[in-house]
């Protein structure tokens, strides 16, 4: 049930055709997948994906972390008004950040496996995205 809204998320995203801008894979092995809407019905798409996870995992506020498995670490930082963040981590070894400057943006950062390193900057206003890792 942990993986249903991030299933959600990507075939919303895949159903509306936003962006995918796959990352270099690391060398200690990683794969990574960003998604960013490129127009209001990719962001909406995300912004829905996102809200289902919020739900499912009983999110009230403008971040929030999850974190399962050992030595992870994750931070938020927000300025502006109506953003929502959210970084779940999975496994061990992982990072992730997220900064949001400006209004309205909203981002998710999905990390699985070990060792994984995420940093998104979000800056303006009212732009959304989903990132997803996974490292072995």
């Amino acid at each position: 049930m942990k993986t249903l809204a991030l299933a959600l998320t990507l075939s919303a995203a895949t159903l509306t055709g936003a962006a995918l801008a796959p990352l270099p894979a690391q060398a200690s092995g990683a794969l990574s997948l960003q998604l960013n809407a490129r127009n209001a019905d990719e962001a909406r798409a995300l912004r829905l994906g996102l809200a289902l996870y919020a739900v499912h995992r009983d999110v009230r506020s403008n971040g929030h972390v999850t974190q399962n498995g050992v030595n992870n670490a994750a931070g938020i930082v927000q300025r502006g008004s109506g953003s929502n963040a959210i970084i779940h981590q999975e496994g061990r070894g992982h990072e992730g950040t997220i900064t949001q400057r400006g209004n309205n943006h909203a981002h998710g950062l999905f990390q699985f496996g070990r060792n994984t390193t995420g940093h998104v900057q979000q800056q303006g206003r009212a732009q959304t995205g989903v990132t997803i890792l996974y490292g072995w």
